[in-house]
Order: structure tokens, then sequence, then C-alpha cells
């Protein structure tokens, strides 16, 4: 059921997504690492 499930959406995910909301996404998620990850180096430099 849940194999069935689960290559349902990734069928219909596909289907609805274009290239641009998919590099959109990407690009939203670089970005979000690159805050989380640049505030903790922050932290860590105030810290020492």
């Amino acid at each position: 059921m849940f194999d069935c499930l689960a290559d349902q959406m990734k069928h219909d995910q596909h289907i609805e997504e274009s290239a641009r909301e998919r590099m959109a996404r990407w690009f939203a998620v670089a970005v979000l690492s690159v805050i989380v990850f640049g505030g903790l180096y922050f932290a860590v430099q105030v810290l020492q």
C-alpha cells in the first residue's frame, strides 16, 4: 500500500511542478542553507 502511495505522490508531484518551480525551490533551499550555516559560523565566532 505505501509503495503504491509513494509512487503516486512522486508521479503527481512530477506532473504539477514546472522547471521554474523546481529551480525556485532549490534556490530557496540554497539560501536557507547559507543562512543557517552562516548563523552557526557567526555564533561560533562570537563565542570564541
